[in-house]
C-alpha cells in the first residue's frame, strides 16, 4: 500500500529502465503520483505494467522523445492538460553513443538529449514547479563531468567527435545547468530547488545500442562489480524527498552528501554562457518549428 507523502506529483525522465524505473517504484511506494516519461512506447508500457502490478501505486505513462523539441513541446502541452502543478522533476534519461549522431533538430545527440532536451523540458515546467510551493529539480550529472569541457566553438562536435569528449561535455553541461538555474531561481525569490547528483557506477542499459545489441556483453560481465539501479538512485531520491535538503540548491551530491567538483565546473561565467546559448537553441527551434 502507498504510504508517506500522498498527493505529490513526480515526473521522471527515462523511466522505463535502470535508475528511472527504480525511482518510479520507490516514489510510488512513498505515495507520490509518478509520471513516467519514456521515448519508446513498447518498453515504456512493459515497465509500466511491471511497476503497477504492485497495488496502490499511482503511476502514469507519457511518451516524449527528448531528442526532438517538437515532441517535448507536445509533451508539455499534454502534461499541462492533466496536471496543474509538479512537485518533483528528476532528469534521469541519458544516452551514450560511440559514433556521432544527431537529434531530430540537428544537435549532436549526447549534448542534445542529455542537456538540451532536459533544459527545454525543465524550463517549460518551471511555473508548475513553482505552484507546488516546494518544487524540487534533480539533475543527473556524473563524475565524468571532471573530464568534460563545453566546446563553445564547436558545441555540436562536428570537427573532433569522440564519445569521451561528447559525454564529458554533456555531463558538465548538466552540472552547469543545475548551478545556473539555481542561481537564477534564487535571484527571483523562487522556492524551487535544483541540485545535481552523481549516481556512481551503476549496472544499467545506458551505453547499450538497442539496434545492434553492442555493449550487452560488457554490461553483463561488469554487473557484479556495479551498484544496482535501486542503489544508484538513492541520492536522487534523497534530493527529491528529504527534509534535510529542502532549502539547499545549486549543489552536487554523491552518496547523499555534497561532493567536490572539478575546478572548471565552478566557472559560473561559463555556466551563464551555456544557459544563454541553450535558451537561444530552444527559441530558435520554436521559431523554425
Amino acid at each position: 500500500m502507498s504510504k508517506g507523502v500522498t498527493g505529490k506529483i513526480a515526473l521522471i525522465t527515462g523511466a522505463n529502465s535502470g535508475m528511472g524505473k527504480a525511482s518510479t517504484a520507490i516514489l510510488a511506494d512513498m505515495g507520490y503520483h509518478v509520471v513516467m516519461l519514456c521515448r519508446d512506447e513498447t518498453r515504456g508500457r512493459a515497465a509500466y505494467d511491471e511497476i503497477t502490478r504492485v497495488g496502490g501505486r499511482m503511476v502514469d505513462l507519457m511518451l516524449c522523445d527528448l531528442g526532438d523539441m517538437g515532441s517535448i513541446r507536445g509533451f508539455v502541452r499534454n502534461f499541462r492538460e492533466r496536471f496543474d502543478r509538479l512537485d518533483v522533476l528528476i532528469n534521469n534519461a541519458g544516452v551514450i553513443t560511440l559514433d556521432r549522431r544527431e537529434t531530430a533538430d540537428g544537435l549532436e545527440l549526447q549534448f542534445g538529449v542529455n542537456h538540451i532536451g532536459h533544459f527545454m523540458l525543465t524550463t517549460s515546467l518551471l511555473d508548475l514547479l513553482e505552484r507546488s510551493g516546494s518544487g524540487r529539480i534533480v539533475v543527473y550529472s556524473s563524475g565524468a563531468h571532471k573530464m568534460g569541457k563545453v566546446h563553445f566553438d564547436d558545441i555540436n562536435l562536428r570537427r573532433r567527435y569522440s564519445v569521451i569528449r561528447s559525454y564529458g561535455q554533456s555531463k558538465l553541461a548538466n552540472l552547469y545547468f543545475a548551478r545556473e538555474l539555481a542561481r537564477r531561481l534564487r535571484e527571483r525569490g523562487s522556492s524551487i530547488t535544483v541540485n545535481a547528483c552523481h549516481p556512481g557506477a551503476v549496472a544499467t542499459q545506458m551505453g547499450v545500442d538497442r539496434n545492434t545489441g553492442f555493449g550487452k556483453t560488457v554490461v553483463r560481465m561488469m554487473r557484479p562489480f556495479f551498484q544496482t539501479p535501486e542503489q544508484g538512485c538513492r541520492t536522487a531520491i534523497y534530493l527529491a524527498t528529504s527534509e534535510e535538503v529542502a532549502n539547499l540548491s545549486g549543489e552536487y551530491f554523491y552518496k547523499c552528501k555534497v561532493a567536490r567538483t572539478s575546478r572548471r565546473s565552478r566557472d559560473m561565467e561559463a555556466a551563464r554562457r551555456l544557459f544563454d546559448i541553450s535558451e537561444a537553441i530552444c527559441q530558435r527551434t520554436v521559431v523554425e518549428g
